[in-house]
């Protein structure tokens, strides 16, 4: 009686920790762009190494990110190759919970000098994004400036 008691309370905390776990998987699958805190800019330097990242944290700034993040347009499960190396890689921080850690996502930027667009790439979620004329402008100021 004694090891099927014990059998039934491992099997029952196991469980308890199986689904709180993919709760929390579940809350990052949801990153919202609201929850944005900060944005880390590494210029590509003429010799295609990176430059040393600049850290964004002033709330103004971010808040304008957000904005501008919000206007792109994504295509997803689209595998891309670019002629050059990307202009930026930027990395956003969010805060999905308090108790856990932040989400990075790291985005690969092209400036596109003709158009005075942008294209965007997630490679680790295979999307594809493009931005438009005024966002990419904002955009490129931003990252850039710093």
């Amino acid at each position: 009686m004694k090891k099927m008691i014990k059998s039934l309370t491992i099997i029952l905390i196991s469980t308890l920790l199986l689904i709180s776990c993919s709760n929390n998987e579940e809350k990052l699958s949801k990153v919202n762009v609201k929850q944005l805190t900060r944005v880390d800019v590494q210029v590509v330097k003429p010799d295609e190494s990176y430059d040393e990242a600049v850290m964004i944290t002033d709330k103004d700034i971010v808040d304008l990110s957000r904005v501008i993040f919000e206007q792109i347009e994504w295509q997803q499960n689209v595998k891309t190759e670019m002629d050059r190396r990307e202009d930026v890689k930027v990395t956003l921080f969010f805060s999905v919970d308090k108790h856990m850690t932040e989400k990075l996502v790291e985005y690969f930027i092209w400036f596109n000098d003709g158009n005075e667009t942008a294209t965007i790439i997630d490679r680790v979620e295979n999307t594809y994004g493009t931005m438009d004329k005024e966002n990419a402008t904002k955009l490129k100021e931003l990252v850039l400036s710093k």
